[in-house]
């Protein structure tokens, strides 16, 4: 496979302030970018130990992923460097989490950034790959999360909107339909006020409810029972007005059957996530694994920066009421052993078993289409 290089003179990659990184071996510099070695075919990233190449030698690439697409292998350093990084990283964001949920109002990106030694921008890339989220997205979560348990306590609404670090009622109100998904009184009324729009129909896997709240996708429910299915919406929101779907919401679950039957093509659609700020980074990290593959709850746990979470990864799991959609089915042992499913582990083996088959003859494709490129 032939190697693009960003730089196309010596002259050029001189003056690059990458060459300079790398040239000083510049930890800080380290996953903002990689330089590849064309003499050699390995990647590396600023800091790495190896010997230095000839600036005639060097490519730069954005990350390890856009290196090895253009055929390039990381070094037994880089592989090395890749794992440390990797915890590095894991380290930095579990701090900016405790600091997070530490601090009595809601940090700067600056703020968090100057604790973990990083830029802004640094942290801002690094923290939404380990997590799946923003670090103003964790953030605001995590005030859901004091918000939502401060409401179903007996005190005032205000004394709840400052325990949650607002400090006006103007922007807590401002912000509440975004992190409660309805008005604070409401909530604290059981989200009586709140219509959720249902249908029910069937697939491969047996019967199927999906349900929409104004904000997107609020349920996707898997079962034999019909009437089940509606019971279990109804203790979910328990306080909603239950809307039987219309016309055009029956298109919607024709749409939703449709992603259920080949999730290879993706459900574009917007979904109301309604979880603690740990269930939506775990939910996050699930929407990241592709179709036809599978990750264990460790690998999960590591993903969202708390490699000793596994059992709540499991439990973040069981908690998903949007089925396919945040795909919980595909997280598996560590063995490779299926596990619980909230729906049934033999619909959760029937949802692999289709998305094995459904990858197969994408990859065989892609090998007919490029196998001469690759040998």
């Amino acid at each position: 496979m032939s190697r693009q290089p960003t730089e196309p003179t010596c002259q050029d990659l001189e003056l690059d302030p990458r060459w300079n990184a790398v040239l000083s071996r510049d930890a800080g510099a380290d996953g903002e970018f990689v330089y590849g070695v064309r003499t050699t075919g390995v990647y590396c990233r600023p800091s790495s130990s190896a010997r230095l190449p000839r600036p005639e030698n060097v490519v730069f690439f954005a990350n390890a992923a856009e290196a090895e697409a253009a055929g390039y292998r990381p070094s037994k350093r880089a592989a090395a460097d890749r794992t440390g990084l990797a915890e590095q990283h894991a380290a930095v964001v579990a701090g900016a989490c405790r600091l997070i949920i530490e601090a009595e109002g809601l940090p700067t990106l600056a703020e968090l950034a100057a604790h973990a030694g990083m830029s802004p921008w640094h942290l801002h890339r690094v923290f939404k790959a380990v997590t799946g989220l923003t670090p103003k997205g964790y953030a605001n979560a995590h005030r859901a999360d004091k918000v939502r348990s401060k409401l179903t306590d007996s005190g005032r609404i205000t004394d709840a909107l400052y325990d949650a670090g607002f400090n006006s009622n103007s922007r807590f109100y401002e912000a509440s339909t975004g992190l409660l998904g309805m008005s604070p009184t409401d909530y604290r009324k059981g989200g009586a006020t709140l219509e959720i729009r249902f249908a029910v129909g069937e697939c491969f896997l047996g019967s199927i409810l999906v349900a929409r709240s104004a904000r997107g996708v609020c349920a996707i429910l898997l079962g034999d029972d019909p009437n089940r299915l509606v019971e279990d919406l109804q203790d979910q929101f328990h306080s909603a007005t239950l809307i039987g779907g219309d016309a055009d919401f029956e298109r919607l679950m024709a749409e939703v059957v449709g992603f259920i039957e080949a999730p290879r093509l993706g459900l574009n659609l917007p979904l109301d996530l309604q979880g603690t700020a740990f269930q939506q980074r775990v939910w996050q990290a699930l929407a990241q694994i592709p179709p036809g593959t599978t990750a264990s709850y460790a690998q999960i746990a590591q993903r969202i920066g708390l490699p000793s979470a596994s059992r709540a990864v499991a439990l973040a799991c069981a908690a998903n009421h949007i089925a396919v959609a945040i795909p919980c089915h595909r997280v598996v042992r560590s063995d490779g052993a299926l596990s619980g499913y909230r729906w049934g582990v033999e619909r959760k083996r029937a949802l692999l078993t289709r998305e094995g088959q459904e990858t197969e003859p994408q990859n065989a494709e892609k090998n007919a289409l490029t196998g001469f490129d690759r040998f």
